[in-house]
């Protein structure tokens, strides 16, 4: 290879690395102003943003479902049915209580130790046990139908409150008692000033609103038909 030659490749060899290290430069400033750019908009755009939220409707509501458990018609009828089974089931146990009160009388008459009063006992001591599991079985049966009534009735209010807080585009429902506080008892005076509430506007109270929602619901219940999606 001639002087001359290897002189020009290494010239242009030359050139080719003057050029590539002006590229990386290039875009090294590049990205310094981009870097830079974001640095100083970031904020503005966080604030916009945050802007943006504090512009949007945030609405809240209350309901009252102890009011509703205790005032709502259809739960009430629910509830007393429940209690009027178990105070039929009190008057029939206090029948069979009575019988062996008569069967234990008769004991007393009998001499121990005979076969007649071993047969008496055994038939007492029998269907004492045999109303005893029968009492608590039935009192168990009671309390788990009542503990569903309000189970089922609950899921409602929930589906009642979500479906009145989506058509009023309401973020937020919260729990309260509006139950007023009476002076001269002391549990009533403790469950108020306990509120987690002290003051709403009257037109935030979804509660008669659920009310009707239930309404509908247990309405189609008894007649057999498919619960209603939405109150009208």
């Amino acid at each position: 290879m001639s002087v001359g030659l290897w002189f020009m490749r290494q010239k242009g060899r030359a050139t080719q690395n003057a050029r590539r290290a002006k590229v990386r430069t290039v875009r090294h400033q590049v990205y310094g102003i981009a870097i830079g750019l974001a640095a100083v908009l970031a904020p503005g755009l966080v604030a916009n943003q945050a802007q943006a939220q504090n512009t949007e409707p945030h609405r809240i509501a209350v309901v009252d479902v102890g009011y509703i458990f205790k005032s709502h018609t259809g739960i009430r009828t629910q509830v007393a049915k429940i209690e009027a089974d178990l105070k039929a089931f009190d008057a029939e146990l206090k029948d069979k209580r009575e019988q062996l009160r008569v069967m234990a009388a008769k004991l007393k008459d009998l001499s121990p130790g005979t076969p007649d009063y071993a047969a008496l006992e055994e038939q007492i001591t029998d269907m004492d046990a045999k109303l005893r599991l029968e009492m608590n079985r039935k009192r168990k049966e009671l309390a788990d139908a009542e503990a569903k009534i309000y189970f089922d009735n609950y899921q409602h209010i929930a589906e009642g409150v979500k479906f009145l807080a989506g058509h009023y585009k309401i973020n937020l429902v919260l729990r309260y008692n509006s139950e007023e506080m009476k002076e001269g008892e002391g549990q009533s005076v403790i469950r108020g000033v306990m509120k987690n509430i002290v003051y709403h506007d009257e037109q935030l109270d979804m509660t008669p609103g659920v009310m009707q929602y239930l309404d509908r619901v247990i309405k189609t219940q008894v007649a057999g038909k498919p619960a209603a999606t939405s109150p009208r």
